[in-house]
């Protein structure tokens, strides 16, 4: 019998919400983790729609210092375990880093450490990708650090391009292997047990 503590997960999403709506449904029966709900850092984002039609707890904040602080107190105060970055496109800051040790996962649609850092997110990656006329692409998802997009990685899926491939067809590729895998590495990385292959 698992006596182990259930994980207690807070998503940050800052857009449409699918990474973040693929992760609170893979976890809805999950007997080693569950969603706190999401947080979005800003007011139109349609993530908010899809957490109301799936009954999800979810919060607007301010990504100022004290909005992130606020909501840090707040993880704590509900034993939030982890923090899962779903197209969350703000810095973490240092405080939250060395609070949640390893503990803070983030997903990438790029094979880092290419197409990483500051302004490469979304289809600023995707075009950079295709611009370099790169055979394959695919998403990191690693562990969060003080630097951008440098923390430890913990899973890598590749996808290979066809010369024909444009953005949005590379942005395509790369978010079905993010809908295949992220859930399934957090559920690994959180219950400790061996990634997928």
């Amino acid at each position: 019998m698992d006596t182990k503590p259930v994980k207690t997960l807070a998503l940050l999403a800052s857009g449409e919400g699918t990474n973040a709506q693929t992760l609170w449904r893979y976890f809805i029966n999950n007997s080693r983790a569950k969603v706190w709900g999401v947080a979005c850092n800003r007011s139109k984002a349609g993530v908010y729609a899809r957490a109301e039609g799936d009954k999800v707890h979810h919060i607007q904040f301010a990504s100022s210092p004290e909005g992130f602080a606020q909501l840090l107190h707040t993880f704590l105060q509900d034993g939030v375990t982890h923090v899962v970055l779903a197209g969350f496109l703000k810095a973490i800051p240092a405080e939250w880093v060395n609070t949640y040790p390893g503990k803070i996962i983030n997903i990438h649609p790029s094979l880092l450490p290419k197409y990483g850092g500051m302004g490469m997110y979304g289809m600023h990656v995707h075009q950079a990708v295709k611009a370099a006329g790169e055979k394959e692409s695919g998403i990191t998802i690693h562990t969060v650090t003080a630097v951008y997009d440098e923390g430890p990685i913990l899973f890598q899926a590749k996808t290979t391009l066809a010369p024909t491939d444009d953005a949005d067809a590379i942005r395509q590729k790369v978010q079905e292997l993010e809908y295949r895998y992220f859930a399934q590495v957090v559920d690994h990385v959180v219950s400790g047990t061996p990634l997928p292959e």
